[in-house]
């Protein structure tokens, strides 16, 4: 039971540190960092959901999760059960199970069904898309609408619109092509992937959604970072401004498009200086990582 009330415990702790840091301004200024304190509450909810059904259940065996669950296997291949241990008590197991069956598969679908889009597309690129001196490392789409976005996977794409192209000045362009780089070289792609699996497994919880909300717009201000590295903070914020006021923006499925999240937010962001709070991160590293040891350690025992 002691085991059960950790994993309890450590779900009440992910759904405070997710309360927190969707309400900290500080994960602007260091959006890396809160990336990765978001990836281990992730983890630790993840672990812990599927903990504790299957601690309840095996508390019959007065012992550490993982020990108890080789003790079960064990007693399941003899056919011989402690007293005790019913038919609840293996359906709690088995409900932990099915959670964890549920995270993978979904995982996996969400995986299948992203990079099935991205084939899709890509291979509706090679038909419509067109290379432009302008625009090195980058294809033309003959669109009116607004579109710059990152096709991400082995071979990533950056694609932008005509409607871009006659949007932006020279410098605003640059900046924006930088942004979607970083999406590609960073793999943000992968960075979404655990969040939205969760979504899918976990819908009740309206927090696991604010999550994936919260980090789909950290995803995009680590990018707007990385392009104000090169370009400067007026070029890049100059280009989110433009892009609100066309409206009409187009990112396909599978891709991550620079319009896509809180465009008045990250240019204000951008216009106002701060440092990271280096502090306030390494605090809140340390928890979050602390927190999803928790669980594993737990499974470990």
């Amino acid at each position: 039971m002691a085991h059960a009330l950790h994993f309890a415990g450590s779900m009440l702790a992910c759904w405070l540190i997710a309360q927190i840091l969707a309400r900290s301004t500080w994960t602007w200024r260091s959006p890396r960092v809160a990336i990765l304190c978001w990836q281990a509450v992730g983890l630790a909810v993840g672990l812990s959901a599927m903990g504790l059904p299957i601690a309840l259940g095996l508390s019959p065996y007065q012992r550490g999760t993982g020990s108890a669950l080789l003790a079960l296997a064990n007693d399941l291949r003899h056919s011989t059960l402690p007293a005790g241990l019913g038919a609840v008590h293996l359906g709690l197991v088995g409900v932990g199970f099915g959670i964890g069956a549920v995270l993978l598969t979904t995982t996996v679908r969400s995986i299948h069904g992203t990079v099935r889009a991205q084939r899709r597309h890509r291979e509706l690129l090679t038909l419509v898309a067109r290379r432009d001196p302008t625009v090195p490392g980058a294809l033309v789409l003959d669109h009116p609408s607004a579109a710059a976005y990152c096709l991400p996977g082995v071979k990533p794409r950056v694609v932008v619109s005509a409607g871009t192209l006659s949007l932006l000045d020279r410098a605003e362009l640059a900046a924006v092509l930088t942004h979607e780089r970083a999406h590609a070289q960073e793999r943000h792609d992968l960075v979404l992937l655990p969040f939205t699996a969760l979504c899918r497994a976990l819908p009740w919880l309206r927090w696991v959604r604010e999550a994936h909300e919260r980090v789909s717009l950290l995803v995009e201000m680590r990018a707007d970072d990385k392009a104000r590295e090169l370009h400067a903070e007026a070029p890049l914020a100059g280009a989110l401004r433009r892009f609100a006021a066309a409206g009409n923006r187009v990112t396909p499925a599978g891709a991550l498009g620079i319009g896509d999240r809180d465009l008045d937010v990250r240019v204000q962001r951008l216009l106002v200086a701060g440092r990271p709070p280096r502090l306030l991160g390494t605090i809140a590293l340390t928890v979050t990582t602390t927190v999803a040891a928790l669980p594993i350690s737990l499974f470990l025992s």
